[in-house]
């Protein structure tokens, strides 16, 4: 077929414009869920024809009429074979979700160098669905959206770390992470490291929140220096933590499926939800430029280091405001605000 040659084997401008991916990617993704999602081929069809169907129905929200006619197969074979690979690509979920790694003292980074032990920043964001009539009134939004309420988890390259889709829409952040926390697989956070997280959250051992009540956005800041250590503070915090919503729009932007209300089983897309974050990352980790990109500058390039799997880590099991970690936002704020400040006094000395 000669539309389908063009998508994944004429040329890479076809296949980022049509698949999200260029062709070195897209074979990439072919070989896992052929050697580790354990997808087949049938007699008819192959592994690229079937994912690159896959991809194309999430790429552009097409229905299985469409998608038959493009690719020429039945609508009985289009839906049977989106399933299939929908269940290989869930099985990539250890190989594609990005381990994390904290910021450590000779971070280059200037977002995130103020943050040593920093793992992160996560968040919630609505994604449309179609739940069951009689479940509709449960994923109403305060704004009156049908949605699901995703968590999602990224490292400063905005790879997802974890991702948690399903909860109602009508569900508080702070219940979605508790329970995020307390799954047996759920969200690891170890003692001594942190995520940021808005002041929708509490401020608790594991989350660090800005300050209430200052100065946070950085639209805020335009034409206005910071004036107390909580300020500057809000600012730096600002800066980094929105990584996570530069994830979200990146996510959604290229994956057109989660811009809309789906039209399959509200489980089917929980796990499509899935599915376009660790294919999400699989770009981000293959392709040398994210082409659905246009915010960062550069791609930042992560090395996986080795850990000692039999040392024993203890995790944060609870979201609780205590008087130390408000100590431990306050003195990094006042270390900050001395290093901000006594750089200024350098330079009008100079």
């Amino acid at each position: 077929m000669r539309w389908m040659f063009s998508l994944t084997m004429d040329c890479d401008a076809a296949c980022i414009s049509e698949l999200r991916m260029n062709r070195d990617t897209f074979r990439i993704l072919c070989d896992m869920v052929k050697d580790v999602g354990g997808l087949k081929p049938s007699k008819n069809a192959s592994i690229e024809e079937v994912v690159a169907m896959f991809i194309y129905t999430l790429a552009h929200h097409k229905k299985s009429r469409t998608i038959s006619l493009l690719f020429s197969r039945s609508r009985e074979t289009v839906s049977r074979r989106f399933h299939q690979v929908l269940y290989a690509i869930m099985r990539l979920h250890d190989i594609l979700l990005k381990k994390p790694e904290p910021i450590t003292q000779d971070c280059q980074d200037e977002r995130w160098k103020c943050f040593q032990g920093c793992l992160g920043a996560l968040d919630g964001t609505l994604i449309k669905v179609t739940p069951p009539s009689e479940e509709k009134s449960r994923y109403r939004t305060r704004k009156g959206c049908i949605s699901t309420n995703v968590l999602g988890v990224c490292c400063p390259n905005m790879e997802f770390i974890y991702v948690l889709p399903g909860w109602e829409g009508s569900a508080h952040d702070g219940r979605v992470l508790r329970n995020a926390i307390s799954r047996p697989h759920g969200l690891s956070v170890p003692r001594g490291y942190y995520y940021l997280v808005d002041s929708g959250y509490c401020n608790a051992n594991g989350f660090l929140t800005p300050y209430r009540g200052q100065r946070y956005h950085l639209k805020e800041f335009d034409g206005h220096q910071p004036e107390t250590a909580e300020e500057y503070f809000n600012m730096k915090h600002s800066k980094a933590r929105n990584v996570i919503e530069r994830c979200f729009g990146l996510l959604k932007g290229r994956w057109k499926i989660l811009a809309s209300p789906s039209f399959f089983a509200i489980q089917t897309q929980v796990r499509i939800i899935i599915a376009c974050c660790l294919l999400h990352n699989l770009i981000r980790k293959f392709m040398s430029f994210d082409p659905q990109e246009l915010i960062m500058e550069e791609e930042e390039e992560s090395e996986d280091e080795e850990s000692d799997e039999d040392d024993e880590v203890e995790y944060v099991t609870n979201i609780t405001p205590t008087n130390e970690w408000l100590q431990f936002r306050n003195n990094m704020a006042t270390n900050m605000w001395n290093m901000w400040t006594t750089g200024i006094n350098s330079n009008d000395v100079d």
